[in-house]
C-alpha cells in the first residue's frame, strides 16, 4: 500500500500573500474530467522532528509557547528546513543541538508525513535519535523568541503514548512519532529501522 505521485494540470497560479515566511498562492487546477477550480496553497519549506529516546526509553519533550494555538505545547525538538542545501538529517541534528543541547550517535528515519495536504505542501521528516550525548557548554545555542522560554522534560515512552491517546498531548508530530515508535517496539523493534551513516 502506498501513495501515488500525480499532478493535475495547473492552468494558472498567482501569489496571494508573502511575508518572507509564509507564502500563499492560488492555483487554477484542471481535473481529469475537465473541470477547472481554484485551490489556495500555503507554501512551506518543510520541517524535521526528532524523537530523542534515552537508554531508559524516555522521550525528550519540549514545552513551548505556540501563539497560533494559544497554548504551551509539549513537542519534539523540531524545526523548519530553512537552510539552503542542508540535508534533512543535518537539520534534525542541528535542531536537537540548538533546542536540547544534545547530539545523537544513532539516527534512523522514522516517518515521512504530509500533515495537511488539503492546504499546504509542507512535509515532515521525523527521525529517531538515540545514544544521546550532551553538547559541551561552550557549544550551546543561545535560544531566542519562544525558544527562550522553552523547558525540557523526559517522559517514559508509554506515558507519552497514554497522554496522546487520552488527548492530553495534542502536538501532531509528537503524536504520530510516539505512536509509530510504540508500534515498532511491539513488532519488529526500533532497531529494524535503517541506521543513517555519517552520524
Amino acid at each position: 500500500m502506498f501513495d501515488i505521485e500525480q499532478q493535475w494540470p495547473t492552468e494558472s497560479s498567482q501569489q496571494a500573500y508573502d511575508d518572507g515566511f509564509v507564502t500563499v498562492r492560488v492555483d487554477a487546477v484542471r481535473s481529469p474530467g475537465g473541470e477547472t477550480f481554484d485551490r489556495s496553497v500555503v507554501e512551506h519549506p518543510g520541517a524535521v522532528g526528532v524523537l530523542a529516546l534515552d537508554d531508559a526509553e524516555r522521550v525528550l519533550l519540549l514545552r513551548q509557547y505556540r501563539h497560533a494555538a494559544r497554548r504551551r505545547l509539549l513537542e519534539l525538538p523540531a524545526g523548519i528546513c530553512d537552510v539552503a542545501g542542508e540535508a534533512p538529517t543535518a537539520t534534525a541534528a542541528r535542531e536537537l543541538h540548538e533546542e536540547a543541547s544534545l547530539r545523537a550517535l544513532d539516527w534512523r528515519p522514522l516517518l515521512d508525513v504530509v500533515p495537511t495536504p488539503g492546504s499546504t505542501n509542507e512535509r515532515w521528516q521525523v527521525y529517531l535519535a538515540r545514544d544521546l550525548r550532551p553538547v559541551a557548554e561552550h557549544e550551546r545555542h543561545e535560544p531566542q523568541h519562544e525558544e527562550a522560554d522553552m523547558t525540557a522534560v523526559w517522559v517514559p515512552l508509554d506515558e507519552v503514548a497514554a497522554a496522546i491517546l487520552s488527548r492530553r498531548l495534542t502536538d501532531a508530530m509528537a503524536g504520530i512519532a510516539v505512536l509509530a515508535a510504540m508500534v515498532l517496539r511491539a513488532g519488529p523493534g526500533l532497531d529494524s529501522l535503517t541506521a543513517i551513516s555519517g552520524h
